[in-house]
């Protein structure tokens, strides 16, 4: 009789690809309210932010999301 091995994911792998995620995912923030802080205020006024939200926003830490953002 032999005994075929069940191939399963690794747990530390499962972990690895979800801190890659997360730093990907904050990265992506950072950079996204970088180019927030950087906008104009004619392209600010558009989107309906004041240059003092814009600038509040932009130096918030990346971590710092609404709960939302999180799902």
């Amino acid at each position: 009789m032999t005994t075929r091995a069940v191939r399963t994911s690794h747990p530390h792998r499962r972990s690895l690809t979800g801190l890659i995620a997360g730093l990907l995912r904050l990265s992506a923030i950072a950079r996204s309210r970088g180019r927030l802080a950087r906008l104009d205020d004619h392209l600010l006024q558009d989107i309906g932010l004041t240059r003092a939200e814009a600038e509040a926003e932009a130096n918030r830490p990346a971590w710092d999301v609404p709960s939302h953002w999180k799902q």
